[in-house]
């Protein structure tokens, strides 16, 4: 499996498999896996945490740190899966709307460059 070949679908398909094997269902109310997920991210941003813009871009020439991010990252990953399934939200299309939202609120001939226009003087 890669991300150049695997669906959403089969990753879905993946989690919800881990779970049922393992009769966690009853443990996966959306308020228990939003906690999770939050949980996860922070254990994911520690990782990063002091490391300056260069030093935390340059950490993906270190194996075993890139490594522990990773798992981190599927972490996070499943526990939005496992949200995505218990509340059956089709996260292609979520996706696909969110992003035009975003282009609409950040167009790229304004915000090009920038993430704001605090800086913006006119």
């Amino acid at each position: 499996m890669s991300d150049r070949i695997t669906t959403v679908g089969q990753l879905r398909a993946m989690v919800r498999r881990f779970v049922d094997d393992r009769d966690w269902q009853q443990f996966h109310a959306p308020k228990n896996l939003s906690m999770a997920l939050s949980i996860e991210a922070a254990e994911l941003m520690e990782h990063f945490q002091w490391l300056t813009v260069e030093s935390s871009r340059a950490l993906r020439h270190n194996s075993d740190r890139l490594q522990a991010v990773a798992e981190e990252l599927a972490d996070v990953v499943c526990y939005a899966l496992a949200l995505a399934n218990e509340l059956d939200i089709d996260l292609t299309e979520a996706m696909k709307t969110k992003m035009r939202k975003n282009q609409e609120k950040y167009p790229a001939e304004t915000y090009r460059g920038r993430h704001s226009l605090e800086d913006d003087v006119s």
